[in-house]
């Protein structure tokens, strides 16, 4: 089982994007790449390397599922494990985000000093 260091974030919130900036890369130690729109990502997939990707669920045009579908057509991320980020909490919208090396669901807001161990437990919970 390879060590977490890398990570692909994707979010449209300035916001989001800076805390769990903060978060994964101070707190955390984490090497992390980031994006504001699937759109982005999806351009610049050629010039990452990512153990795991974090997505929003909910973002304009391409949504966060829609894009882990997209990257895992992609040379090289056909197997990444996936962590989804939503505000919405019902078990029902996590159940269907699971399934397919997608290790968890993050529920909005989150606390920035926990993210880190957070990501690191679904990762070791693996299988």
């Amino acid at each position: 089982m390879s060590d977490l260091r890398r990570i692909l974030h994707v979010d449209d919130d300035e916001e989001i994007l800076e805390l769990v900036r903060l978060s994964l890369e101070l707190v955390g130690g984490f090497d992390l790449r980031q994006f504001s729109s699937a759109e982005r990502a999806i351009a610049n997939l050629g010039s990452v390397q990512a153990d795991l990707v974090l997505l929003d669920v909910m973002m304009p045009g391409t949504d966060g599922p829609g894009l882990l579908r997209i990257i895992r057509q992609t040379p090289g991320f056909e197997r990444i494990p996936a962590v989804f980020m939503t505000a919405r909490a019902e078990a029902s919208v996590n159940r269907t985000l699971e399934g397919d090396a997608v290790l968890g669901v993050v529920t909005k807001p989150f606390d920035p000093m926990i993210l880190p161990s957070q990501l690191l437990r679904l990762w070791a919970a693996r299988a």
